[in-house]
């Protein structure tokens, strides 16, 4: 497609709490995929909408508003629109064979300087296929099974999916805040957001993990035992 509509007001609900490198990457991935009409794979994408330098802007992005499935990513409202799109060129096939006295399944002969009819390059994915080829994720082991409930029915509130990619991301995010997986998805739910980054937290939402408070008192009497002469005092995990 080298047309699409443009909502303003239902884009802006939706993205007003990207940064201005996100909200690029966004446009240019919408144009990629309306342009191309297949799946985006994620492989050298940032090379490919001119992004090379802040691929981590574009891959964020990529795992908020697009859905992995086996044959890459793919945005069901996208989808639809090429559809809808599809639906419209073949209506206008048929009444051009019609009016040039050709059969419905016929080539239709184009009259002289018209515009030729957009060619099929993908067949757009149904709800029920995306469903399926989604990889169900499990609970990982340092999660606690009743926060990662809760996160993953905040996620099906916001119309996000719950893939490999997107639990990575949010594992890289909480390391760079210093935080427990399970911590950092527990303030990910408080918050109620489609998606949460380690910079967008505030100083009481990164306190300690429960480990990090005990090593913090370990810690604490490993320096008081040393100034009374103890050697006894060890860190959690050695």
């Amino acid at each position: 497609m080298h047309y699409y509509q443009f909502h303003i007001g239902d884009y802006k609900s939706h993205t007003h709490h990207l940064s201005l490198l996100e909200d690029l990457a966004y446009r240019r991935l919408l144009d990629f995929y309306f342009l191309h009409e297949q799946p985006i794979k994620h492989r050298d994408i940032a090379r490919q909408i001119g992004m090379r330098d802040h691929e981590e802007d574009v891959m964020t992005v990529l795992n908020e508003f697009f859905l992995s499935t086996p044959e890459g990513f793919v945005n069901p409202r996208a989808d639809k629109e090429i559809k809808q799109y599809k639906e419209f060129a073949e209506a206008g096939k048929r009444g051009a064979a019609k009016r040039w006295s050709k059969p419905p399944h016929g080539e239709a002969i184009s009259p002289p300087n018209a515009t030729p009819i957009a060619t099929n390059n993908h067949k757009p994915l149904t709800n029920n296929q995306i469903e399926k080829n989604a990889t169900a994720v499990a609970c990982p082991p340092d999660v606690d099974q009743q926060i990662w409930d809760d996160w993953k029915q905040l996620r099906k509130a916001k119309k996000a999916p719950v893939t490999e990619t997107v639990v990575n991301s949010a594992r890289k995010e909480a390391a760079k805040a210093n935080m427990a997986f399970s911590d950092f998805l527990s303030v990910w739910c408080a918050r109620g957001s489609q998606g949460l980054q380690a910079d967008w937290l505030k100083p009481d939402e990164k306190g300690l993990s429960k480990t990090g408070q005990m090593n913090q008192r370990v810690i604490s009497g490993l320096t008081r035992g040393l100034i009374g002469g103890s050697s006894n005092v060890k860190l959690l995990g050695e």
